[in-house]
């Protein structure tokens, strides 16, 4: 592990603040499709296909980046990279109002979608600055700056009836740009570059980087996230216009209401993180899933009317959730999917220390791919079945073949590890015997006291 000499709490302070603050701010520009795209649906006449296609296209974008953004932040440095990818980004957003064709918001779209990269920044960034036994609680912090895309549910609305389409996305460059500025001529190099300097020491190679995405494990942490975060982007960009459309709300309820959906799913990460340290992040990716699968069934039903034939003649009623009733369910599922967020991310550090960059990396782009695929599914659902709720009969799937992938393959490892799992009692627990580290640095220094350097499961 890195060491932490000389690092002050107010020194994590400022990286976890200025990390958050950033993230928030690359959040929001990130999903502000979720609200512009609305109009610009309207304009183009686009299909509910084309719309996904087009509010997903920044999620492709932010989600295959994080691969190299995750490395190069490895290599390089949060300090570097963060401002870097922010006034790119900046460029890319005050580009888009110059689009006049389907094609070319598509373009731009794709550049838009950096924002989206800006999150394995930070969690190489901030890891740096914390202990292994803090870690879980300092990136639930970092975390929450999905809230961002509360803001955009929240705000951007507005911002569109007094500005116009146009103006909200140049002042959403304006305060991408100036928060790049801010954090380079706030923010410290963190510990890590720091060490590399004093003993002269190059960056882990790309190769080195990505050698531990052989293990099956990453795969299966990437597996998890797909729902909580692809699924949580694809809601928050998708519940504006269900509400606009099942419920015919006008666009600033609709916004502020798929707000309330983002904003639980957002600043509860940080309990998550919390939770994982205390309990386990295993635990709390069992109560993620669980009450998921409740919510989203309820969510999955759509309106319906029966006809009963009575002793005296047909009874006819009907079956239908009300907005208030569908607005505290979804409120509900983005709480228990900011817990599940967190305690994925819990894992990483802990597991591979000299990795987090290209696993987090990863993991990160699995599931900011289903943030990416889902908004164009629920799209094809709706123009092929006509039926409001397909979309969360579609998530309902997909956190069912989670759930019990995860529940298999756990069962499985823990027989593995220990022939007489089943007469345990103590409570599920996810954290390794010791970290994965390379062998370049297995030492005895690297690892907790009288552990031994193991590959992981």
């Amino acid at each position: 592990m890195h060491t932490l000499t000389g690092v002050t709490r107010g020194d994590q302070y400022r990286a976890l603040g200025l990390s958050t603050f950033a993230f928030t701010v690359c959040f929001a520009v990130w999903t502000i499709f979720s609200i512009i795209g609305v109009k610009i649906k309207g304009e183009l006449g686009l299909s509910d296909t084309q719309f996904g296609l087009l509010v997903a296209t920044p999620v492709l974008t932010g989600s295959i980046s994080r691969i190299f953004l995750g490395v190069w932040t490895e290599q390089f440095g949060g300090r570097i990279m963060f401002p870097l990818q922010m006034l790119i980004t900046a460029v890319c957003v005050w580009l888009l109002t110059w689009a006049q064709t389907y094609e070319v918001f598509l373009l731009a779209a794709l550049g838009l979608g950096l924002a989206g990269g800006s999150f394995i920044i930070g969690v190489a960034y901030t890891s740096r600055w914390f202990e292994a036994k803090n870690q879980g609680t300092a990136l639930g912090i970092f975390g929450a700056g999905n809230v961002g895309a509360a803001v955009t549910n929240f705000g951007a609305p507005f911002l569109v009836v007094a500005l116009g389409w146009e103006g909200t996305a140049r002042v959403y460059a304006v305060v991408l740009a100036i928060t790049a500025v801010l954090f380079f001529l706030l923010s410290k190099t963190d510990p890590v570059q720091v060490d590399r300097k004093r003993t002269g020491e190059g960056p882990v190679s790309t190769g080195q980087q990505l050698e531990p995405l052989k293990d099956i494990q990453v795969w299966r942490f990437a597996t998890y996230y797909f729902f909580v975060f692809g699924g949580f982007v694809a809601l928050a960009s998708f519940l504006p216009r269900y509400y606009t459309g099942a419920y015919g709300l006008e666009l600033t309820t609709a916004g502020v209401f798929a707000g309330l959906y983002s904003l639980p799913g957002s600043v509860f990460r940080i309990l998550g993180g919390w939770m994982s340290d205390k309990w386990g992040a295993r635990f709390v990716m069992y109560l993620t899933f669980i009450v998921s699968l409740v919510v989203l069934f309820v969510l999955s039903y759509p309106n319906t009317s029966y006809v009963v034939q009575g002793m005296t003649g047909p009874i006819e009623f009907s079956f239908g959730l009300s907005v208030g009733f569908f607005v505290a369910m979804t409120v509900i599922l983005g709480f228990v999917m900011s817990l599940g967020k967190a305690a994925v991310y819990k894992h990483i550090p802990v597991y591979y220390p000299h990795h987090v960059g290209s696993v987090g990396g990863l993991v990160g782009m699995i599931g900011g791919l289903g943030g990416f695929f889902l908004p164009i599914a629920f799209g094809f659902l709706l123009d092929t079945t006509g039926v409001w709720t397909t979309p969360f009969m579609l998530l309902f799937v997909l956190v069912a073949i989670s759930t019990i992938w995860m529940h298999v393959a756990i069962r499985r490892m823990e027989h593995r590890r220990h022939p007489k799992i089943a007469e345990e009692k103590e409570r599920l627990s996810d954290l390794p015997e010791a970290p994965v580290i390379p062998e370049n640095k297995q030492s005895g220094s690297d690892l907790p006291r009288g552990a031994k350097p193991t590959p992981a499961e």
